[in-house]
């Protein structure tokens, strides 16, 4: 099997960059890290054939610096570059000075991210091709005909950036007295993280689910999906667990939808793999929200329901091989739950934590996954994102992948940081996530059920016991018989 290159840099880093190394290395392909001065010794570099610095004064300037990029991809000899997720994975201008290197971009064409990157031009094109769309208003100067054009649509409203995502730039609108302040604020925000204050507000479906689908296009007009996903579960509009397939979703609505995303990508003559997302009102009707033109973080549920390595899926689109298979042959087994374990402190407003991590251990098990590049001793800071790792099991039903998932974070220790994994298992342990009850408020709504349990005086000794023994360095140090009283014998002071 021949490809038309042999050598993929990975524009990025940690648990991602880990993915994509391990599917190129299995394809027989030879896998480049790039990686700041500070990530030197990082478990990514480690595994990679071979690894490429890039300059910055910070470790994300580094990563979002696409002529250090191209010119490391030229050093090495690397014929195309896998951007993963985040950084400059969805950035148009990346994806065309790639193309215009010579090199082979592993994702769409750079004209398609511009087009879905846009919230505004997307909704416009999702519009025009059948896909609904959210009641909205479009930005304007004006924010006296904003909000007078906002009221006829009526409240609440959500304002959100027209170049944005992960929650920057939005906020939720209920009255109109609150519209021209928000919509201020957002466009500040969005301004700061984006480089671009354009907001706009749409109508606000309340207590929705968060629907996406994943689809896979060979850019020649054929598009698949790979079934959706359901991502409700979230703090702060970010997520933290997600499953596919959707609990409870009628087989004819999942269809709809799925088919609405193919119908979406198809006109966009989608290339690669994307995910189309959606919101899901309690009365059936559901929204267009955007596509992401990357692989997402929660790709490996799909994965684990599907049997398509989605990685792999992607270099052989990008090498001109076509799709893995056709929609009648895609067919899904049981179940599948992702968490996503951060460095976050959820009793304090899932805020964001640093530290060293003093002692780690990983969970195994041959339905489970562990996705992370964490080591042992590893500093983390508030360079990056608070997510450290993903924990994605698989079971034959909801009910065992739920139970399989509760176990997994019982087994999985991160010391030395203070992480969300607790909260997690909580999660999954309500009464309403096992029915199913799923919507992008159950954070908020089930707050009561999942506050820590006040432990006993007795209950906390022995966690603290347990956590001591668990602990390498502590059990060596009261087990362990130093080198001269072993020599001694038996005789003790």
């Amino acid at each position: 099997m021949t490809y038309p290159f042999t050598r993929i840099l990975i524009a990025n880093r940690g648990e991602i960059a880990c993915r994509v190394i391990r599917a190129v290395q299995q394809m027989g392909l030879t896998a480049i890290a790039t990686y700041h001065a500070v990530e030197a010794s990082a478990r990514h570099v480690r595994e990679a054939d071979e690894a490429v610095e890039l300059k910055g004064d910070t470790p994300v300037a580094a990563h979002l610096d696409i002529a250090g990029i191209i010119e490391a991809a030229r050093a090495t000899g690397a014929e195309a570059i896998h951007p993963g997720y985040g950084f400059v994975s969805e950035n148009a201008a990346f994806a065309r000075a790639v193309e215009d290197a010579g090199l082979t971009f592993i994702g769409p064409a750079a004209d398609t991210i511009a087009l879905m990157g846009d919230k505004i031009s997307s909704r416009d094109f999702a519009r025009d091709h059948g896909v609904p769309v959210a009641p909205s208003v479009m930005p304007t100067e004006d924010l006296d005909a904003f909000a007078e054009e906002a009221g006829r649509i009526g409240f609440p409203l959500l304002i959100k950036a027209s170049a944005g995502g992960g929650g920057k730039g939005m906020s939720i609108v209920r009255e109109a007295s609150e519209l021209r302040e928000a919509a201020r604020h957002a466009s500040s925000e969005a301004q700061r993280y984006f480089g671009d204050g354009r907001v706009y507000a749409e109508l606000y479906v309340e207590r929705p689910r968060h629907i996406e689908v994943q689809v896979l296009g060979d850019g020649e007009g054929e598009v698949i999906h790979l079934f959706e996903r359901d991502c409700s579960v979230q703090r702060r509009f970010q997520k933290i667990i997600e499953e596919a397939p959707s609990a409870g979703l009628p087989g004819n609505l999942a269809t709809e939808i799925c088919e609405a995303a193919v119908r979406l990508a198809k006109a966009a003559n989608y290339r690669n793999a994307g995910t189309v997302e959606f919101i899901l009102g309690q009365d059936g009707r559901y929204f267009f929200l955007e596509m992401n033109t990357r692989l997402q973080v929660e790709h490996p549920v799909t994965e684990m329901i599907t049997g398509i390595d989605l990685v792999r899926a992607q270099i052989d689109v990008a090498a001109g091989r076509g799709l893995p298979c056709t929609q009648a042959e895609l067919t899904r087994t049981g179940h599948s739950i992702e968490c996503r374990i951060c460095a976050e402190n959820a009793e304090a407003d899932f805020r964001p934590e640093t530290g060293r991590i003093a002692y780690l251990s990983m969970p195994e098990a041959p339905w489970l996954r562990m996705e992370h590049a964490l080591d042992d001793g590893q500093k983390v800071t508030a360079d990056f994102d608070p997510m450290l790792a993903k924990l994605v099991v698989h079971g034959d039903t909801r009910a065992q992948a739920i139970d399989r998932a509760i176990d997994a974070l019982s087994d999985l220790s991160i010391l030395g940081v203070t992480t969300n994994i607790d909260y997690l298992a909580r999660v999954l342990g309500t009464a309403a996530f096992r029915e199913g009850a799923l919507h992008t408020a159950f954070v908020q709504e089930q707050a009561d059920n999942l506050a820590p349990p006040e432990l006993g005086q007795g209950e906390q000794d022995r966690v603290l016991i347990a956590a001591a023994l668990g602990f390498h360095e502590f059990r060596q140090l009261v087990f362990d018989v130093p080198d001269l009283q072993a020599a001694i014998g038996h005789w003790r002071n």
